[in-house]
């Protein structure tokens, strides 16, 4: 059947979390984008909703109660170097609960907040275009 992403576009979510102004980013270990800051996201499964996926992953990844969640916007990304294509929809909120741990160190190295004025780099294509409908 093949992989999302590798084989034929893959279907993904992203849920930018803030908190007092600052961005919840981790640290990627596998590809797409090893080495690069990411907000929370990943694979839409199969009938599973978007927005459902997006707090499942989110929750997954961070360790961190999720509240209602909102939708910003659509990206596409086309990583070379990976040779991966995702299409994917954006989501945002501000309403958590908890302290984020590094619930997946298989997968993530580190995690923190971020001064949305000063981000570590470098940032994922993901990261780059949900700023864009942050700011």
């Amino acid at each position: 059947m093949g992989q999302p992403g590798i084989d034929f576009p893959g279907l993904g979510v992203g849920l930018a979390i803030l908190r007092d102004g600052k961005l919840l980013l981790c640290k990627r270990m596998k590809a797409p984008e090893a080495g690069h800051w990411n907000i929370v996201g990943g694979k839409v499964d199969h009938m599973e909703p978007a927005e459902l996926a997006a707090r499942r992953e989110a929750e997954e990844e961070t360790g961190l109660s999720i509240g209602p969640i909102c939708y910003l916007g659509i990206t596409e990304q086309l990583i070379e170097a990976d040779r991966q294509h995702w299409i994917s929809l954006l989501y945002v909120t501000e309403d958590t609960s908890g302290d984020p741990q590094l619930t997946e160190p298989d997968k993530l190295s580190e995690i923190g907040w971020f001064d949305l004025d000063d981000l570590p780099q470098p940032l994922s294509v993901f990261t780059q275009t949900v700023l864009t409908y942050l700011r």
